[in-house]
C-alpha cells in the first residue's frame, strides 16, 4: 500500500496551502483517512479526518480553518489550510485506516511533507 502526499511549503500568516494524498487502494477497502501533523518538539496530533461516509472531524485547533474534502473516487484526501499560522507550522503526514478483515484495521502513512508559516 502507498500514500502519495503533495503540497506544503512556506507561506506567510493568514495565506492558504492544499495538501493531497492519494492511496494505491479501492475506496471499498479504505475506513477512514486524514492527517496528523508533528511540530518541533512536540508530539504527532491529528489535524482532520474523514470516514469512507464522508464524516469530518477536525481538531479544535484547526476548525474553521481547515477543510478536508475527498474526490469522488474515494482514495483521495485533500487537507485544504486557510488563514495559517505560525504554530500551524509542522510536518503533516497523511494517513489511510484499510478494513483487514474480522473487525480490524491496518493503518498507513504517508510521507511528511513540510509546512512552514512564517513571514
Amino acid at each position: 500500500v502507498q500514500l502519495q502526499a503533495s503540497g506544503g511549503g512556506l507561506v506567510q500568516p493568514g495565506g492558504s496551502l492544499r495538501l493531497s494524498c492519494s492511496v494505491s487502494r479501492n475506496i471499498s477497502d479504505i475506513n477512514d483517512m486524514g492527517w496528523y501533523r508533528q511540530a518541533p518538539g512536540k508530539q504527532r496530533e491529528l489535524v482532520a479526518v474523514i470516514s469512507s461516509g464522508g464524516t469530518a472531524n477536525y481538531a479544535d485547533a484547526v476548525k474553521g480553518r481547515f477543510t478536508i474534502p475527498r474526490d469522488n473516487a474515494g482514495n483521495t484526501v485533500v487537507l485544504q489550510m486557510n488563514s495559517l499560522k505560525p504554530e500551524d507550522t509542522a510536518v503533516y503526514y497523511c494517513y489511510a485506516r484499510l478494513r483487514a478483515g474480522g473487525g480490524f484495521f491496518d493503518r498507513y502513512w504517508g510521507q511528511g511533507t513540510l509546512v512552514t508559516v512564517s513571514a
